[in-house]
């Protein structure tokens, strides 16, 4: 697939390490939106992204969690900046594990931002770019964690299973229509993300990848045209190994 005409790329989670990485690889000759919280405190993310060759880099706000507030700010990005070519949905929390277990509060602000709030904004940004003229692409970050649930972290893990499941039947919806769904799937990240985690004494699993990784990864899956990737790419032949265990060994499974 050739590259398509040069068109905005937005990010949702402005502050995300992989999309901000990811962005980077897409700039060249390009404007960038970085959607966040705090767009004034962007200035990192922006200089990344400016040396990366974007022609502009424009900062807004965006609240993932007040859902309410997503289909005013979708129809504004897509009125003000558009044509899309790329809309990166890179937001999400962790979360602590253990307290999701007990904690109503906390497990329920974990499925808000890792599930509810980017159906919200996925659905609003396919109903958007089915209306324009130019091909444009929906970029979204499943993770390992949703191919089978551990019981380690399992809120977490079942928000990337009901993601990776919205995504790929929306990619099935979107398929004869000029907008692609590219999901990927990292396994765990060595990054922002995961740092106060690893503090904790908890070893990055087999098969780790960096946020720089992933980023190159999903940027050349992107430009090929593809509609799935796996980061790296063995993590494809382990989830089915993972997923003939008997669940009395898996519940056993460290993170």
């Amino acid at each position: 697939m050739s590259q398509p005409d040069a068109g905005t790329i937005i990010l949702f989670g402005g502050r995300s390490e992989i999309g901000v990485a990811l962005a980077a690889r897409l700039a060249a000759g390009r404007r960038v939106v970085l959607a966040a919280r705090r767009p004034d405190d962007l200035a990192a993310e922006r200089a990344i992204v400016l040396a990366a060759g974007a022609r502009d880099v424009t900062a807004v706000a965006f609240d993932a969690d007040d859902t309410a507030s997503h289909p005013a700010l979708v129809e504004q990005l897509t009125a003000d900046y558009g044509p899309v070519e790329a809309a990166i949905v890179a937001f999400g929390i962790l979360g602590d594990a253990a307290k999701s277990e007990t904690d109503v509060a906390h497990a329920l602000q974990i499925a808000q931002t890792d599930y509810v709030a980017q159906v919200s904004i996925l659905t609003l940004l396919a109903n958007s770019l089915r209306k324009q003229t130019m091909r444009s692409t929906l970029i979204v970050f499943s993770s390992i964690a949703g191919a089978r649930v551990r019981r380690a972290n399992y809120v977490y893990g079942s928000t990337k299973a009901g993601l990776d499941g919205f995504a790929s039947g929306l990619s099935d919806a979107l398929h004869h229509t000029k907008v692609r769904v590219l999901l990927a799937r990292p396994g765990f990240v060595i990054g922002a993300m995961t740092a106060d985690l690893m503090a904790t004494g908890v070893k990055p699993a087999p098969m780790s990848v960096t946020a720089d990784a992933v980023a190159d990864a999903v940027a050349r899956a992107y430009r090929s045209g593809r509609r799935e990737v796996w980061v790296p790419w063995a993590i494809r032949p382990t989830i089915f190994v993972f997923r003939l265990l008997p669940r009395a060994i898996w519940r056993r499974l460290p993170r």
